[in-house]
């Protein structure tokens, strides 16, 4: 590969602030902040969401109930500047 073309690849720790989970992958991301983890020290990314917290991936799905929602509107605001038709 050609110097100073590409970004810095490197070993990075993302934390999951939300269930305090960490994990060590690759990426170019920059940081400004470092962590010593598992006796290395490592940049680290702090991330909101990760495979551990997020409820797609833990199986603690919210179910939204849309059908509900739609009915509430059309009772709000009845058929005004609709251009679906009302189901009977």
């Amino acid at each position: 590969m050609k110097e100073n073309t590409h970004p810095n690849y490197r070993e990075v720790v993302f934390h999951d602030l939300s269930c305090d989970f960490k994990f060590v992958t690759r990426s170019t991301v920059q940081t400004k902040e470092t962590i010593e983890f598992e006796g290395k020290e490592y940049p680290l990314v702090k991330i909101e969401v990760s495979s551990e917290s997020h409820p797609f991936y833990t199986g603690k799905h919210k179910i939204v109930d849309t059908a509900g929602r739609v009915e509430k509107f059309r009772q709000k605001f009845g058929k005004v500047g609709s251009k679906t038709q009302v189901a009977a």
